[in-house]
């Protein structure tokens, strides 16, 4: 059970770092037209960032390292 729950907390953290990386790569996501489109609610654009990439960098490193 300790593996499943390292592993998965592998992947979480690959993912989590993934999308952050992502994030902060101008090509890869622009902002600009992001804050075009969306309009007044611009702002949920960094709620959803920070559950998808720093919050699941940091479960899954929390994962990883409890059950390594």
């Amino acid at each position: 059970m300790h593996t499943i729950f390292a592993t998965t907390g592998l992947v979480l953290s690959i993912i989590g770092f993934s999308i952050s990386v992502a994030f902060w790569i101008p090509r890869l996501c622009n902002r600009t037209r992001l804050r075009e489109m969306l309009g007044s609610r611009y702002p949920v654009v960094y709620v959803v960032y920070v559950a998808n990439g720093p919050l699941l960098l940091v479960l899954g490193l929390i994962l990883a390292l409890k059950f390594h």
